[in-house]
């Protein structure tokens, strides 16, 4: 048994891939699934179609590879997080679709529950906001709209779970209703500080606790898989949210080491070791990890739009026909002129957390085209990452100043992008060889935990540079540039 299965459940598509002993990939399948949006602001997902896709593309990755059911020693799964699906304990049938993450239904009820003062105690408990993002508040909606939901559930009849914990229920035939901790920790349930469901915050959402999983180590025994979905019984051995995945990929086990995913947003996250750090500006405190019952913790940021501005070029400027042309568009760009892109299109992320601002241009001039646009767009991406590492100091106490700032995602893949994050960060900015990391993670958990893969230490000695970016940038021109920005987004907000 020498390869291990990692699942990769995410927002649009599930994907599978094999790595063998030696941590590389042997093989992958994914397929996408519809999203459905029956009102405006809602997102939904059909569980079965979460279900097929993983079971599915387990499958096709594993014929793919050319191994048996014998040659995998352990499963490892990371997913989209928040999402929530509600089902029957007898019978698996899901009682609502799935809610997922960037679904903004239950805005109105956070706003009651900040308006009450109860936002404090909940923060206090799950270093979340309260924020339609999260689970709780999606749970609750279900039990108050779906008849009989809320009785059901009292009775035990009804189960909920996030992603991870609906697709362990799913392969091991229901015989395992399990989380884990960095998944529990994105619910606005769960109290990180002392590793169990809040009891208070479940009665004020009148959620009844019969119905929540029970929470595991992110390295962990989560049950075995049916014996006839791959031919055999496979241990599932790891599990993380997608975010903390790829914090473990990087290696980030150590504090003040930091991690960011470019994807259609952008996460970063800064490991705080054993201490929890309340945020002071609206950054989120949560499990980057947790082994032998002990959690590490992370500050993390969001950007709602990162390589979604590169889409926005390509879609709706209709400036670029792919992706990669973004890069050289913007070497040609006048370096005269100082065009600043705000890209709000669905409001700010953090530190901002302004849902009802949009996105702007500054400093156009008669001469502006498609070059100072795309020069525009890659530099939003760095600056949006400056504000969340400002931010992380101010409520680190300024540790981690200066630190190397690991990437991945698709938006890594550009030298320009990344020379220019590191110049405005004033930090070196590493991109790893491996750039599938949050797999990797999740792949690593189950792989150490099988005794096939080496512990945290010598898996962080395995972490190999692709290549390294470091500021070119003066100063002054940084500072002058950050200004811009920080007037920009100012402007953008009043308007």
């Amino acid at each position: 048994m020498t390869h291990i299965l990692a699942i990769d459940q995410g927002t649009t598509s599930s994907r599978a891939i094999i790595f063998d002993g030696e941590m590389k990939i042997k093989s992958s399948a994914q397929e996408e699934f519809p999203q459905h949006f029956p009102d405006s602001g809602w997102v939904e997902h059909d569980p079965g179609d979460l279900w097929s896709t993983t079971a599915g593309t387990c499958r096709a990755a594993i014929e793919k590879a050319g191994v048996g059911p014998d040659d995998i020693a352990a499963i490892g799964i990371t997913n989209q997080r928040e999402t929530v699906v509600v089902w029957d304990r007898a019978t698996g049938q899901p009682v609502h679709n799935a809610i997922v993450w960037q679904d903004r239904r239950t805005a109105d009820y956070c706003r009651e529950l900040r308006d009450a003062g109860h936002d404090k105690m909940i923060t206090a408990k799950t270093g979340l906001l309260a924020d339609p993002y999260f689970s709780g508040t999606k749970l609750k909606w279900i039990l108050d709209h779906v008849e009989g939901a809320r009785e059901r559930a009292k009775d035990g009849d009804l189960l909920f779970g996030t992603v991870d914990c609906f697709l362990i229920w799913k392969l091991t035939g229901g015989a395992a209703h399990v989380t884990d901790a960095t998944n529990a920790a994105r619910t606005l349930l769960y109290d990180i500080h002392k590793g169990r469901w809040s009891t208070s915050i479940c009665e004020l959402f009148d959620i009844p606790q019969e119905m929540l999983p029970d929470v595991k180590d992110c390295a962990a025994d989560f049950g075995t898989t049916r014996p006839d979905l791959f031919g055999r019984p496979i241990p599932i051995l790891g599990v993380a949210g997608d975010q903390q995945a790829a914090t473990i990929g990087q290696a980030c086990f150590d504090p003040g080491m930091l991690k960011s995913t470019y994807g259609t947003g952008c996460f970063a996250l800064l490991n705080t070791g054993e201490t929890a750090v309340t945020s002071n500006n609206r950054l989120l405190t949560t499990i980057a990890y947790q082994f032998d019952g002990k959690p590490t913790y992370a500050l993390e940021g969001s950007i709602f739009v990162a390589g979604a501005v590169v889409q926005w070029l390509r879609d709706g400027l209709k400036i670029i026909r792919e992706a990669a042309e973004t890069q050289p568009l913007a070497e040609k760009a006048d370096p005269n002129q100082n065009v600043v892109l705000v890209p709000a299109f669905v409001g700010l992320g953090a530190p901002y957390w302004n849902a009802e601002c949009r996105g702007a241009v500054f400093g156009l001039t008669r001469n502006s085209g498609p070059e100072e646009y795309a020069k525009a767009a890659l530099e939003s991406v760095g600056y949006q990452t400056r504000d969340l590492l400002e931010a992380m100091r101010a409520d680190w106490q300024g540790k981690g100043a200066g630190a190397t700032l690991r990437v991945d995602g698709g938006m890594s893949a550009s030298d320009w992008a990344m020379q220019f994050l590191s110049d405005i960060i004033g930090a070196p900015v590493d991109r790893p060889e491996v750039l599938e990391t949050t797999a990797l993670g999740a792949a690593w958990l189950a792989g150490q935990r099988a005794g096939l893969y080496p512990d945290k230490h010598g898996f962080a000695q395995s972490w190999a540079l692709e290549q390294q970016f470091t500021p070119q940038m003066d100063d002054e021109d940084r500072d002058a540039k950050y200004a811009a920005w920080k007037r920009a987004v100012d402007a953008t907000m009043s308007f």
